[in-house]
């Protein structure tokens, strides 16, 4: 007779917990988020590299917790491969780039070029503190 409460007591508990898991567990995706692109062809020089490990390393020394959360993704294209042609046409690409796409409610809304990385790519942190400060703004319309 004892064993029916205590199996009643473990089963509550087990769905309480679940319950708890499944609720508080990984947060909804947004339908607001930002999008880092770098995009490039199948020809890369070592300046083409390093535009996209400072890239990279920016975006992921600077925003760990959007990245974690899929307010930021970060996404590396080649433009060359079948099927990713139209980003040279969408973004009007006529060189390696990174672009940064804000997209609300599911569809893109805003875009923007961030030319001065070929500027600034000889200087590292000058280079981190462009990209850094471009997706702040850009974060703050999601």
């Amino acid at each position: 007779m004892r064993k029916i409460p205590i199996l009643f007591v473990a089963i509550f508990f087990l769905a309480i917990t679940l319950y708890i898991n499944v609720s508080m567990g990984e947060p909804a995706k947004e339908n607001n988020f930002v999008v880092a692109y770098y995009f490039h062809g199948n020809y890369r020089c070592h300046t083409c590299y390093t535009i996209e490990q400072y890239s990279k390393e920016s975006i992921e020394a600077n925003f760990k917790d959007a990245l974690a959360s899929g307010k930021l993704q970060f996404k590396v294209v080649n433009v060359e491969e079948r099927g990713n042609e139209h980003y040279v046409k969408d973004y009007q690409l006529y060189t390696k780039s990174l672009i940064l796409s804000l997209v609300k409610d599911g569809k893109e809304v805003k875009s923007k070029n961030l030319t001065k990385i070929w500027e600034y790519v000889r200087n590292r942190q000058r280079f981190y503190d462009y990209v850094r400060d471009e997706i702040v703004a850009f974060l703050k319309e999601t």
